[in-house]
């Protein structure tokens, strides 16, 4: 679960397509017909990046001659990995003034009203609050109609159109009992690019929770990639079972393919070689090259470098993988940072890993920035860096003055307890593959200032990380069918 989205990375044509919002952006005009009068009107395109945020087609037609106007917002982005469903706890005021990025292929739900709105046709950059007044408008539109025709249905969303005014009436502060009018939001967006503001930012928002989750074939063919017809006939069982013993003599395939790429790696490793493979950059899809190097932590494991430079674009990503095998139970380690010269300790930081110094109200989730391998002081400046350059909604006119101050003088606390002006502080990481490490500087004796914690793993955390789907039994009956193959 993720509250705060890093911006993807823009290819080489959106590169050229969209300019920066606070760049000097110019928009692009073409003749369009009027659907009201059916003369000529304009519209105006601006193809354009929010700040830490995606790409976005701002689109504004205004006709001359019946003075029709009409906005629009459209996604720029490529559909994510995975679907994206938010939901937003709203009990007061200032939930109402969230913003919200509404993809046209976002269902909007209310629960408590039993509210449910289908995709729209358009995109929108509005607010909790405008989007339940339109929910209002939309609704009442034709009620004088059902009045007369279907009083029943009236009535019916009469009730509706009450409960939804009411939620619109929440008080300023949370009270000690809470509000009869609060509400949740559920925003699900299939294709990913739906987003809603986090009060909180960069530390975790209490009222907003992200799931993200795989697609089902239904959801496919409403996006059209997926032919509604394909593979409806072809899926019998023997199919199925034909398919299914060639994905497990895959898994040894594979399985032989990563252990042979290990004894490379480790081989490598002993004789002090980089190993350098061709890739493609993740910014401008320029081909370039990452180099990849096993290095040994001593009294910890084995750990995979990753480094990527295109000389095309400049972008460069460092990255770490932990190898070895999953831990049975996960870890978690507190270090008091009490001078400077903890600053220079080495911290492994995995990519299943959270970390939090309460000292600083930083909390970062697990998958935020990914796998780092460095100094407590050069992970406080990256975590510094790419806040500053990342965080949604915190530039332009979206963002009061209140909350642009309050998160720069967190950035600050932050850039002094890099430079060791914020002591002591606490950091913890809390990795449930056991995967991360901070250095002892007293080993193999107990470091005193650190306190080492191992625990069972919930349910939960084994089914996000795979290990619930995990078949051993079947590898080891796939490792036999490959070598009887052979």
């Amino acid at each position: 679960m993720r509250s705060d989205e890093p911006a993807p990375a823009a290819t080489a044509g959106e590169d050229q397509l969209f300019q920066d919002l606070h760049a000097e952006a110019s928009a692009e005009e073409i003749e369009s017909l009027c659907m009201r009068c059916h003369e000529t009107g304009t519209t105006r395109l601006l193809l354009t990046r929010v700040p830490h945020f995606k790409s976005i087609i701002l689109m504004a037609f205004e006709c001359p001659h019946c003075g029709l106007k009409n906005n629009e917002v459209q996604s720029g982005e490529s559909i994510q990995e995975e679907g994206h469903r938010h939901e937003l706890r709203c009990t007061t005021k200032a939930d109402l003034s969230r913003q919200v990025v509404r993809n046209g292929t976002a269902s909007i739900s209310i629960p408590e009203v039993d509210f449910t709105a289908p995709p729209a046709k358009d995109s929108t950059l509005t607010t909790v609050e405008g989007l339940v007044s339109r929910f209002v408008e939309d609704l009442g539109a034709d009620q004088e109609q059902r009045r007369e025709a279907m009083p029943e249905v009236f009535q019916a969303i009469e009730a509706i159109l009450a409960r939804l005014r009411d939620a619109l009436t929440l008080p300023e502060e949370d009270g000690a009992e809470p509000s009869p009018h609060a509400f949740t939001l559920v925003v699900d967006d299939p294709t990913g690019n739906s987003y809603v503001e986090n009060l909180c930012a960069p530390s975790v928002d209490p009222k907003l929770s992200v799931r993200y989750y795989r697609r089902t074939r239904e959801q496919m063919v409403e996006l059209g990639f997926l032919n509604p017809d394909a593979d409806e006939a072809q899926w019998t069982e023997k199919e199925r079972e034909l398919i299914g013993k060639k994905q497990r003599v895959n898994m040894a395939e594979e399985m032989e393919a990563a252990k042979k790429l290990m004894q490379e790696m480790r081989q490598a490793s002993q004789a002090k070689e980089i190993m350098t493979f061709p890739s493609n950059c993740s910014s401008c899809s320029v081909r370039c090259e990452t180099r990849m190097q096993m290095v040994d932590i001593p009294h910890f494991q084995e750990v995979i470098i990753m480094s990527t430079t295109c000389e095309n674009c400049g972008y460069k990503s460092n990255e770490v993988k932990c190898g070895g095998a999953i831990h049975p139970r996960g870890r978690r380690i507190a270090l008091t940072v009490e001078d400077k010269d903890d600053l220079s300790r080495d911290i492994l930081k995995s990519e299943t890993s959270s970390f939090k110094i309460p000292e600083l109200e930083l909390d970062m989730l697990a998958g935020t920035m990914g796998g780092r391998f460095t100094t407590i002081e050069g992970l406080l400046r990256q975590v510094h860096d790419e806040l500053n350059e990342r965080i949604p909604f915190l530039e332009g006119d979206s963002a009061t003055a209140e909350r642009k101050a309050r998160f720069k003088a967190f950035l600050a606390r932050v850039a002094d307890a890099a430079d060791g002006k914020v002591l002591p502080f606490t950091i913890t990481l809390d990795d449930p593959m056991a995967h991360s490490y901070i250095q002892n500087i007293y080993a193999p004796d107990p470091d005193p200032n650190m306190v080492n914690e191992e625990y069972e793993r919930t349910f939960e955390q084994n089914e996000d990380l795979g290990i619930n789907d995990m078949n051993v039994d079947a590898y080891e009956t796939a490792e036999g069918a490959a070598a009887s193959q052979a």
